[in-house]
């Protein structure tokens, strides 16, 4: 394998192009059995490490998914593990059939009630598109309730891998999945990403698969030039409206996020005690400054006849822009021209600009978020518990859920300030949608519990500080 896999190990795939990427595999001279071993060993070391020792029961399928699990058996028995076996449904493949023969240690009936410290589920795995069987799905429940420890193999069982949808009720919480091979957008898609636990990664080899969706990982970002100055930097202009805290709020963001200057287009009246850091301007002279990078619009603008003018003048302005909240459920797709744009939408607001633009609100978050960016010709960043980044060229970017804590006013517009002051540094509207949304998750980490959006805002900074190369 290559040393570094790094942009192989982020690609999440479908079920259909994790087969084709194993088959490439296959036709290249890996037998099936390989990348059994492979898949098992590799998830074997991971069980060993959580188990550190203490009992182990596999509940193993008819399916690939269950040959894994003997390979995983065989690999703690091995190691010297109390290790058994519970085999739900007699191995039906032929490399299933294979690591069944090679297991040397204890099966279980499945009408076996034993307890122990930890289990494996390697009943089904990724391609499962149907319920469980109630007996299984019962198996499956009683067994968790006996094991405190909880591990799955690939995706839980019950989990539809493409879309993260649940097959049944009350499946099982787990203390960690390991997927194999590659990530599939079930891991990061709701509910299923919910009840996964720790996430890990097995590598089996496969290559780097075309059109394929890629993890959000923490994004690498330099210091300003030793010869910087404020304007070299990014001037970001922030223009607010009817509700103009949301706009201070944004604006504070874009401070904290790299950007050397922020200007705030507001009345000055509806912002008394300014903090002396920021400039507060009108629109007009601000949209009449050759030296803004980039534009932010949309918190607390309003909906009014006023506020679409005023999103009209911005688009018209030319600069690379972020669309943000109000502005969302204003925009029209004539007012777009040919700058880099990014929209912020959530569920809410990305119905009323499928709405604008023709499009069906329907089918999966991810083909949603992609057919509003190629109708658009904007980066679309769509907000949620697992929010997710797409880009008119069809790149698709997923993020792990960030801090449930994120669920209060305000937070949206510190996001749309970071990825607005990103565009400024730079201007590329999908490397600065990645890094603020990115920042805004680490932000909301590093805040701990029930922080408001003004400490998150604080918090972009000391996030970018880890990022800085």
């Amino acid at each position: 394998m290559p040393r570094n896999r790094d942009h192989v190990l982020r690609q999440v795939l479908t079920v259909a192009q994790m087969r084709d990427a194993e088959n490439a595999l296959i036709s290249n001279g890996t037998s099936v059995d390989e990348l059994m071993q492979r898949a098992g060993r590799g998830a074997g070391e991971w069980v060993r490490r959580i188990a550190a020792g203490r009992s182990v029961t596999i509940l193993c399928g008819p399916g690939n998914n269950g040959g894994d699990g003997w390979v995983i058996a065989e690999y703690l028995w091995g190691a010297g593990n109390q290790v058994s076996v519970i085999e739900a449904r007699e191995a039906a493949t032929d490399a299933a059939r294979t690591a069944r023969s090679l297991y040397h240690g204890a099966v279980r009936a499945v009408s076996d009630t034993c307890q122990g410290d930890v289990l494996v589920d390697c009943l089904f795995g990724s391609g499962l598109t149907r319920a469980l069987p109630d007996d299984l799905h019962a198996l499956l429940a009683g067994l968790a309730a006996r094991h405190p420890l909880r591990v799955a193999i690939d995706v839980p069982s019950g989990v539809d891998s493409d879309t993260g949808a649940v097959l049944n009720e009350g499946l099982p919480d787990w203390t960690m999945t390991i997927a194999l091979g590659a990530w599939k957008h079930g891991h990061f898609g709701m509910p299923a990403r919910n009840n996964m636990g720790a996430l890990r990664l097995v590598d089996i080899g496969v290559d780097a698969q075309a059109c394929a969706a890629r993890v959000l990982k923490k994004p690498l970002i330099e210091a300003p030039a030793f010869d910087a100055h404020k304007y070299r930097r990014g001037l970001l202009g922030v223009v607010g409206g009817a509700m103009p805290g949301a706009g201070l709020l944004a604006a504070r963001a874009g401070q904290h996020g790299g950007a050397g200057y922020v200007k705030l287009a507001v009345e000055r009246r509806f912002l008394p005690g300014l903090p002396a850091d920021l400039v507060v301007t009108d629109r007009g002279a601000l949209l009449g400054d050759a030296r803004i990078a980039a534009l932010l619009v949309g918190p607390g603008l309003g909906r009014d006849e006023q506020a679409e003018q005023a999103l009209r003048e911005i688009l018209c302005a030319g600069r690379p822009t972020v669309i943000d909240a109000d502005a969302l459920v204003l925009l029209k797709p004539g007012m777009l021209g040919e700058a880099a744009c990014v929209v912020t939408p959530h569920e809410g607001e990305m119905a009323a600009l499928e709405s604008s633009f023709g499009l069906a609100s329907k089918g999966l978050r991810r083909e949603r978020a992609l057919a509003l960016a190629q109708a658009s010709g904007a980066v679309v960043v769509f907000k949620g518990a697992d929010s997710l980044i797409a880009a008119p060229d069809g790149a698709l970017v997923v993020s792990s859920p960030a801090s449930s804590w994120l669920s209060v006013a305000g937070t949206g517009d510190v996001l749309a300030g970071t990825i607005a002051s990103r565009l400024a540094v730079h201007g590329d509207a999908l490397r600065a949608a990645e890094e603020g949304l990115w920042l805004h998750g680490e932000a909301a980490r590093l805040c701990g519990a029930a922080f408001t959006a003004g400490e998150l805002a604080a918090a972009i900074r000391p996030a970018l500080e880890e990022c800085l190369a």
